[in-house]
């Protein structure tokens, strides 16, 4: 993929301190697939250039779920989607019930950002269902996102390649406010998962004064590197998959050599495989190699539940079984699973992370190497990148409450990144570790109520000390030890 140059220096600006001209028209009542009862929907007209005000223009969508009580209360949430690349309004049948307690006397605000949604997708038109053979070609990746470049290039709000770059997070964030002024809410809270945490963060860095309170779940700072970051954070909750594994009695008894047995498997690599697709049925046959078998691994990592069942998985395909791993893979990445639109998310990651991942400095990790670096950095040579101003990288003291949520067995975004928001952040910031928990807690176990009670609290220091001993004491799944086959009759 050709390599393109920087971003002209006409949107090389300050953005964190330009106004953008902002059209809104009242929200009306709608209904949205999913939500049981009618909802608000609306939209702000945007600028995609801040520099070009009479250039293309966007619509942010955004769904309010209205208060049930009469007398609301003035300050809404809003949640931050994932990614990045996730439509924050196809999320909220799924999210409601967390918010259920707060949506009682405020209202619950779903933004499509930029890039995602009804909010000028960049979408890539992949198929939900890729085929095994497909998805195990990393070439076969980049050709299709090459493709889907010069698709969005004839969106009637991209005129040439230059506009990609208007879908930052920075950016991003202004609209939020925008839809923030629409709504006419003078101040709101914010709760950002994942990526959305990186968007919180950037949104309080541009208007502190607009923030009440902030929940951020599993934590991505702007200075992470999130390709860069990938393999030691993967390395870690691998090692201590294996280390739960010899120190539980069932699973130590029935795999006493999963450790052997995965160095093995890894040694076997490249190899040709036969796997049925656990969709189809269809065997499909392909070269099972060492990327693609650490991103099989990688995935179920994220969910205890399913990570509990990788030690049996692990020693099958040690033995040239590759069904089970196969299956828990496509768990999360396949049908039913959030939709990523793929243009926003090489978008932001192009721009904001990519520039930052020659000096990352980080060392190969044992079994995952560099990562996802190689792969991000061949994709994002060809990639338009949007300008980020220094400022972005930089987390400040926060002058309001933020409760800060890390599992201690995450894949993506473990603890020590969450740690050192909390440092910038100082005296305001809680965070709170739940040391068996994997990627994003919001809907697990007392959360919901926390994330009431912090919201809700009627001072700071009442929110900041939050009782967190329901979550905190969470233990690790046991490993799924498959039955013995019955004896034969």
């Amino acid at each position: 993929m050709r390599s393109l140059r920087a971003i002209a220096a006409v949107v090389a600006l300050a953005w964190a301190g330009v106004a953008m001209p902002t059209h809104a028209a009242p929200a009306q009542p709608c209904r949205v697939d999913g939500l049981a009862h009618e909802v608000l929907c609306g939209s702000v007209a945007r600028a995609l250039d801040p520099a070009r005000p009479d250039g293309p223009q966007i619509e942010v969508h955004y769904v309010v779920v209205p208060a049930l009580a009469r007398r609301k209360l003035p300050d809404p949430v809003f949640l931050l989607a994932g990614g990045p690349g996730q439509s924050a309004i196809s999320l909220a049948p799924q999210v409601m019930g967390v918010f259920a307690r707060l949506n009682n006397r405020r209202d619950i605000v779903f933004v499509d950002q930029r890039g995602t949604g009804r909010s000028a997708p960049l979408d890539c038109d992949e198929p939900r269902e890729a085929a095994l053979a497909e998805s195990a070609d990393p070439q076969a990746q980049l050709r299709r996102l090459a493709a889907c470049r010069e698709r969005l290039l004839k969106l009637p709000y991209v005129r040439s390649a230059t506009d990609l770059g208007f879908f930052t997070t920075t950016l991003a964030m202004q609209d939020l406010d925008a839809v923030r002024q629409a709504i006419g809410a003078e101040r709101i809270n914010l709760v950002g998962a994942s990526y959305g945490t990186r968007a919180g963060l950037e949104y309080q860095r541009q208007f502190p004064g607009a923030v009440r309170r902030s929940v951020l779940d599993g934590v991505a700072p702007p200075d992470m590197v999130l390709p860069a970051s990938a393999a030691i954070d993967a390395q870690a909750a691998l090692d201590a998959l294996f280390a739960a594994c010899s120190a539980e009695a069932a699973c130590a008894r029935e795999w006493p050599l999963l450790r052997q047995a995965w160095d093995g498997l890894l040694a076997s690599l490249p190899r040709a495989v036969s796997v049925p697709d656990p969709l189809t049925g269809k065997t499909e046959s392909f070269t099972m190699t060492r990327e693609l078998l650490l991103g099989a691994v990688r995935a179920p990592l994220y969910v205890p539940t399913l990570a509990a069942a990788l030690p049996a998985a692990i020693h099958a395909a040690s033995q040239g079984r590759f069904e089970a791993l196969a299956a828990l893979a496509g768990a999360l990445s396949r049908r039913g699973g959030p939709r990523l639109y793929t243009g926003m998310h090489f978008a932001v990651i192009c721009a904001e992370d990519a520039p930052r991942l020659a000096t990352a400095g980080v060392a190969a990790t044992r079994d995952f190497g560099d990562g996802l670096a190689p792969l991000y950095a061949q994709a994002c040579a060809g990639w338009p990148r949007g300008a980020v101003p220094e400022a972005f990288y930089q987390v400040g003291p926060s002058a309001t409450p933020v409760l800060l949520l890390s599992g201690g067995i995450d894949p993506a975004t473990p603890p020590r990144h969450a740690a050192r928001v909390a440092q910038a952040l100082r005296a305001k910031a809680r965070h709170v570790i739940v040391p068996n928990a994997g990627h994003g807690l919001l809907g697990s176990g007392c959360v919901p109520d926390l994330l009431y009670r912090f919201i809700d609290a009627a001072d700071d220091a009442q929110a900041l000390a939050l009782d967190t001993a329901c979550i905190t004491s969470i233990p690790r799944p046991g490993a799924f030890v498959p039955p013995a086959p019955e004896a034969a009759k």
